[in-house]
């Protein structure tokens, strides 16, 4: 059955000057030493938040850290989180809570596209692994901290995930790798955890919430360090012609985050021409991500995989 929870929301054009100011809100990206991440920390910082980045490399994110505090006004903290390593994450989410006891905005902004077939330590396909099972297991291991901030989760999906379907029976595509069908179907998976997270919270009666977002078609080092080959020298021209600034594509993240106007439940991203760039309001999202029963699935199945019981 499809959802009717999503639909427009009312959210439209917004802009980061809208942001509230931030002091004493605590906010952990992960991913945040560059890209989409690291301009919604940059904007986060400049509204007073306290950050905490939460990236794979201990150095660039030590770069990423020189590089904000200028023009952040809160503090800056550093945890070292590798998304495709379960222990890694397990150790993280320890650090993070050594540092804090509540958390605002648990942004889950890492990802990896169109990467050759790889294996994450725990032997899932490394794109499932990393962009949906990583932060599903970052998130129950964080989700008490959020709870405790009345916060959010923000997941970072893709236009992508249009074109993505789970597949049940293979979903490590062992039987037959692409690498845009196993970027597609993370991104996927990533829309539909954060519709089944936010469900589960409203049904317990939590007071954390949860949605999603996307960048449109940003200019990040994602179309360079993931995609080889022919899909690589494709990437070069077309982020000339299309994409925009990745200052640009934050702002979804920014609003999902930290926006008075942001609800629950909600998908927010770029709304111009086939969501690639423009305005970012209330976004579209594909019919066969809002079925229910296949949130739940997913969900059932991410449990299993990680081997945990994400209790709401």
């Amino acid at each position: 059955m499809a959802s009717q929870i999503i639909s427009s929301l009312g959210v439209k054009n917004w802009t980061v000057d809208r942001l509230p100011e931030l002091q004493a809100k605590q906010f952990v990206i992960t991913g945040a030493n560059s890209g989409i991440g690291f301009e919604a920390a940059r904007m986060l910082g400049e509204q007073g938040a306290d950050l905490i980045l939460a990236c794979r490399s201990p150095q660039k994110a030590e770069q990423a850290r020189q590089s904000l505090q200028a023009s952040t006004k809160g503090t800056i903290d550093l945890v070292t989180l590798d998304l495709s390593d379960g222990a890694s994450i397990r150790r993280a989410a320890e650090s993070v809570r050594i540092l804090t006891k509540k958390i605002d905005g648990l942004i889950n902004n890492a990802g990896i596209m169109q990467t050759p077939q790889l294996e994450t330590a725990d032997g899932f396909e490394m794109q499932f692994g990393t962009n949906h099972l990583g932060h599903f297991l970052w998130t129950s291991l964080l989700l008490d901290l959020v709870e405790a901030a009345q916060g959010r989760v923000v997941q970072l999906s893709s236009i992508a995930h249009k074109l993505g379907r789970i597949n049940w029976n293979d979903p490590m595509l062992s039987g037959a790798y692409n690498a845009s069908t196993a970027y597609s179907q993370s991104k996927l998976a990533n829309i539909m955890f954060a519709f089944e997270l936010d469900r589960r919270l409203a049904q317990a009666g939590r007071r954390a919430t949860a949605c999603a977002c996307h960048p449109g078609y940003s200019n990040t080092n994602l179309q360079s360090t993931g995609p080889t080959g022919i899909l690589n020298l494709f990437y070069k021209p077309l982020n000339a012609l299309l994409a925009q600034p990745q200052t640009m594509g934050a702002v979804p993240t920014v609003l999902s985050a930290a926006g008075v106007e942001a609800k629950r439940g909600a998908y927010y991203g770029p709304t111009g021409i086939f969501d690639l760039r423009g305005p970012v309001s209330d976004s579209s999202v594909a019919d066969h991500a809002r079925v229910e029963e296949d949130w739940k699935r997913l969900w059932e199945l991410s449990e299993d995989l990680v081997g945990i019981e994400f209790r709401i």
